[in-house]
């Protein structure tokens, strides 16, 4: 049974040290680089309501950002991906676009300009925002959501600039 200690406190130590998924369950938090990744509503991004972890797959919490914007201001893909739907879900209107690396991006309300199997680019409009998000504290805002699988990811990584810090060199 001691023999076992030593291995079990490895798997302790590397869990603790682990970085905090920002999902539900055990998927990774990774996203990819930034430079493939755009705002998806035009200028300075005023967040209304963050996104909110839950704590399992049915737990209460906030799945995605709201970005306070305008009613008719264009709605632009995060980055390069293919429309997987572009429709009506529960009464409000809704686009979601797959993109590498196993990644889904939604946004609502939005009034689509875009269809199901549409190839977009990075920045490219999908749609216009439509007013009426409830608790939204201004005119109108941008539900945007990220998911890998049925892992629910914080969007604002998207747009997180990374430093990488390199080792210095004998002059």
């Amino acid at each position: 049974m001691r023999a076992a200690f030593p291995a079990v406190l490895a798997a302790v130590v590397v869990a603790v040290l682990a970085p905090v998924p920002v999902t539900a369950g055990p998927a990774p938090a990774y996203v990819p680089a930034a430079t493939s990744w755009t705002a998806p509503l035009p200028g300075e991004l005023a967040v209304a309501r963050p996104f909110e972890a839950p704590a399992h797959a049915y737990g209460p919490g906030h799945r995605g950002a709201d970005l306070g914007g305008a009613a008719g201001t264009p709605v632009l893909a995060a980055g390069d991906g293919v429309v997987v739907f572009a429709g009506m879900v529960a009464g409000r209107p809704v686009v979601s676009i797959d993109h590498a690396d196993g990644l889904r991006t939604t946004y609502e309300p939005v009034e689509p300009v875009v269809g199901a199997g549409q190839q977009v680019a990075r920045g490219s409009p999908v749609g216009t925002l439509v007013a009426g998000h409830a608790g939204c504290p201004v005119e109108a805002c941008l539900h945007w959501g990220l998911r890998r699988g049925g892992d629910y990811l914080d969007p604002l990584l998207l747009l997180v600039v990374r430093v990488r810090l390199l080792p210095l060199r004998d002059r």
